[in-house]
Formats: structure tokens, sequence, C-alpha cells
């Protein structure tokens, strides 16, 4: 706060691809390509702002998101609780998170689930600091506060290491700038639940300061962070980001000051009542297994540097060797450049699938006082975009009266659980900000019968990757409507999986295999479609 359906079973996703083009005309109504019903997660009267979500390491149905909670009328601030136990279906929680000291609370929170399912929250004090809180009953109640830092800083990002394979499973991670000179990343992690945290180290010592900062675990419970580093005079632009990881749960660290430049946005925007906006990084990683497994991706928001235009762009990076080299800026947001509209706070999350995943505020369908959420979503390492708009309504962004120049949250947050999608944002359209949500299904996005490209042929492709170890991917296409089966044989010809067994329509299919209960060998899969027979050899090596 400072300045249609498909059978799914158990380790298999099918998504179904219909060459799909979303196109989207400016002005002020919607067209009817918006995806999910919009809601509040936890109406209420106080102010929610700055939203972020998380999901439980093993059990992806509980969700766990918060926001900044201010009451405008006596001045109260706290951190929501929100919760949900069947994957954001339904909703419980409290816009006050009720752990002791309560009146020392002052918002900026992050947001963990470890893998003993204990809920861990963040936030700074009104003594200069970082505390936590943990609860080990859903959030119900919560502990009193753990003092992790007592310095001065910036919001503090947090993330557990949920991967069962690494060396630091269940480890919890914080990051944040520190706000005295030279402004650097500092670290601690717990773990034991946030009731005991290590005594903060210093990740870098940089020679221009740094602003924000973002933190996510890779395969093998690799830690990777990233911030900006920014000009030096307000309003502290962000010049370029800077990138640390390390392989023994933050013991040492391997820095770069500069892996990319940025052109970022830091200021306000005149079109939207002068609003506070930045272009503050934002990172994931692919922990999904499949081809671009630990692939990592930083999300800006930037202008006047291309692949920007002259508005503000959201602009992705990524690295496939682990954060050692990156690639040029690849703008995610596909209306015209240098038309006026603008894209701001990106949010980012990989999803179980290696598919990339994006939200943000945009403006191309609305006026430019006003703006919706729009997703862009790559399946293919961020080569290609589709775009959905996922807001049902705009609404006119305003700053919050009495909570500095310009404020109205820097942030909007993004999660998945299997193949539900779950951004959630903030949104004045009900007379003051608060959560919103929708529930987005990833197997049926893009299809659009108006505009599909009809497979001329059935056919059985090989699997990739191959060899493999646990995912693998199959896909097929179909030319017309039959019954498929789709099975898996191990070379003596004894069945251990149906992936298909339903009738499917004209398209091309993608499934996701899970063979982590399978040891390694020749394995044999069998498409059945009609009177059309195939069967391929793939190989498991573990």
């Amino acid at each position: 706060m400072k300045q249609r359906s498909l059978n799914i079973s158990a380790g298999v996703i099918i998504y179904l691809t219909i060459g799909i083009i979303i196109s989207f005309s400016q002005g002020t109504e919607k067209e009817n390509s918006t995806i999910g019903t919009n809601f509040r997660i936890y109406p209420s009267n106080v102010t929610q702002t700055e939203t972020f979500i998380t999901r439980h390491p093993t059990n992806s149905n509980i969700l766990f998101a918060t926001a900044n909670t201010i009451n405008l009328n006596t001045g109260f601030i706290s951190e929501g609780i929100y919760v949900s136990t069947n994957a954001g279906v339904n909703w419980f929680g409290s816009d006050t998170c009720k752990g002791s000291l309560i009146n020392a609370h002052m918002g900026d929170p992050g947001i963990a689930i470890d893998k003993n399912s204990t809920f861990i929250l963040i936030r700074l004090g009104f003594s200069p600091g970082l505390y936590s809180h943990y609860s080990t009953n859903n959030g119900l109640t919560w502990s009193a506060q753990k003092t992790v830092a007592t310095e001065d800083q910036d919001r503090a990002a947090l993330i557990s290491d949920g991967s069962s394979t690494s060396n630091y499973y269940g480890r919890t991670y914080a990051a944040w700038v520190r706000f005295a000179p030279p402004y650097p990343m500092l670290f601690s992690f717990t773990d034991d639940g946030a009731r005991n945290w290590s005594v903060p180290t210093q990740i870098n010592n940089p020679t221009q300061r740094g602003q924000g900062g973002d933190i996510a675990v890779g395969p093998n419970g690799k830690v990777n962070v990233c911030w900006a580093a920014v000009t030096s005079t307000s309003p502290y632009t962000e010049d370029f980001v800077g990138f640390a990881s390390s392989s023994n749960g933050g013991a040492n660290w391997s820095v770069k000051e500069n892996i990319f430049d940025m052109n970022g946005i830091a200021g306000v925007l005149s079109q939207k009542g002068n609003i506070r906006v930045n272009g503050l990084p934002r990172i994931d990683v692919d922990k999904s297994g499949g081809a671009r497994n630990g692939w990592i991706y930083i999300v800006t928001t930037q202008k006047n540097l291309p692949p920007a235009g002259s508005d503000p762009d959201i602009i992705l990076n990524r690295s496939t060797d682990g954060g050692t080299t990156w690639s040029a800026g690849i703008r995610v947001n596909r209306d015209a450049v240098n038309n006026g509209k603008i894209q701001y706070f990106p949010a980012i999350h990989v999803d179980d699938f290696g598919s990339i995943n994006i939200i943000f505020y945009d403006d191309r369908n609305t006026t430019s006082d006003s703006t919706g959420v729009f997703l862009s979503r790559s399946t293919d390492g961020g080569n290609s975009w589709n775009e959905y708009e996922i807001s049902d309504h705009n609404f006119k962004p305003v700053p919050i009266g009495g909570l500095g120049m310009g404020y109205q949250g820097d942030n909007i947050g993004l999660t998945s659980s299997g193949n539900i999608l779950l951004p959630v944002w903030m949104d004045n359209s009900s007379g003051l900000y608060q959560i919103w949500t929708c529930r987005i299904n990833i197997n049926i996005l893009g299809i659009d019968d108006s505009d599909t490209e009809i497979p001329f042929k059935l056919e059985l492709n090989q699997n990739y990757p191959n060899p493999f170890n646990p995912y693998t991917i199959i896909t097929y296409q179909l030319p017309i409507s039959t019954h498929v089966t789709l099975k898996i044989y191990d070379i003596l010809g004894r069945e251990v999986a149906t992936l298909v067994d339903d009738m499917k329509g004209v398209g091309r299919y993608e499934i996701k295999w899970n063979s982590e209960k399978l040891s390694s060998g020749v394995y044999l899969y069998k498409l059945s479609a009609g009177r059309f027979v195939e069967v391929k050899k793939m190989l498991l090596l573990r």
C-alpha cells in the first residue's frame, strides 16, 4: 500500500483446440465475448484493494485470497482473509485478520499455504517492520504477530515450496526491498509454518534503487526472485529488472542486477482520474513437468520501448535456461500498437499444464476513463497468444480519498485449481473497491463455432516429450464426429490407463498424461476412432 464439456480422469486433462481468433472492437459496449460470471468473493462495506490469491500445494480446492482492507470512516486498516474450499465456487472469511496486535496492522499482505495446510500471512505494521501470522484452521483464527524484520520496507512477497521432490519442501520464503540505501532485496524463510523465521539476509548490493520484488519457486525447490531497478527521482520509473536465484534454500544466491532493460509506467494515469500505477515485475515458473519445465517468465508494464508502444503495454520476458539468459520482450496484449489504449497491472500464473496466463486491466472496449479486465493465454511458452475479456462490466477507476496521491491499489492476482483459472481484481462498480473474480474453465477457452479450422484427416501424433518423466502430451485430430478411445498399454499388452472413451466432435485434441505410478519402460498408446486404429510407442525414463 506504500507509495462445451469434456471427460476428465485422474492424471489427465483434455484440451479442445479448434483454431481460434477472438476479435474485439473499440467502444463503450462490450461484445458477447466475455467468459465467466463475475462476482464479489466477500461483499462488504469495507474497501478491498490490492488483491492476491494462492492455493493449497496438495489440495487445489483450497484457496486463500487477501486484500488491503480499509474502513474509510474509522481509518482502521487490516488484511482480508477470504477462503474457498471448493475451488472458488463459494467463499467465507473476514475483512480483518484477527491476529493480535489487531490495531497494529497496516496492510500490504503477502500470503501462502504450506504443505501442512498452514495459512501464512505477512504484513506491515505501524511500527516499521515486517510481521507474520499463521492459521491452522483455514483462516478461522490466527496467531499473534511474529516479527520477521524491523526495518522500513516495501511490500514483501511470500511463497511456499510445494514440490514434494524438493529438499526444501514446505519451506516458506519472504522477499522484500528495504527502504534504505542501497535499497536491496532482503530475504527470510520459515520451516515451521511461521512460528519462527530466519534472520533476514541481503540478496544483492545494487547501484540503483530497488523497488517492488516478487518471488517464485521452480522445480526441485529453486528459488527465483526479481525486482525493478528504478530511476533516482520521483516517480522512480522502472529502468531495468534484476534477478537472483538460489538452489540451496536461500543460503547462496546467483545475482544479476540487470537481466533486461525496461521503461516502466510508474506515475499516474491522467485518463483515469490520476490513479497511481506502476510497471513492477511479476514472476512465475513452469513446474508442469512438460516440455518447458523450469522456464521462467517475468511480466511488466512498459511504454516507449519496443515492443511496447507509446501507451502502456504488457511485456513478457522469458528464460529457458534457469535465468542465465533472457529473451527479448514479447508484447502480450494483441491490440494495435500505439492505438491509445491502456493496459496495466498484470498478474501471471503458469498453470499445471504449462500454459502461461496473464490478466490485466485493459480499456480497449470502453472509454479512456474506464477499464475492463482481460486474460491473455499462451500454450506455447509465449510465442503466440489468445485473448479473452473476463470482466462482464467495465468500471471507472478513481483514487481512494485519504490514502495518498492517486492510490487505488497496486496489483491484482491469479491462480488455478485444476482446469479452472481463478483471477482476482479490484473494481469499484459497487460504489467502493471490492475483490471481484470469475471462474474460467480453460477446457472451453476459445471455442468459437463461427471461426473454425477443420482438420483434413484423422491423425494420431507422436507424444512429446519422448522420452518423458512423468508427464507427456498426446495429440490427435478428428475431421468428423465419432466415438474415440485412447488407451495406454505396457509392452506385454496389458492396459494401464484409459485416457479417452467418449464421443468427440471435429477438432484437435491434446491430452496430458501423468505416468507417476508406473515404472520405466516402453509403453504403447492406441487411438480407436470409428474404423481408424493406430498405435504408437513411447518411452518412460525414471
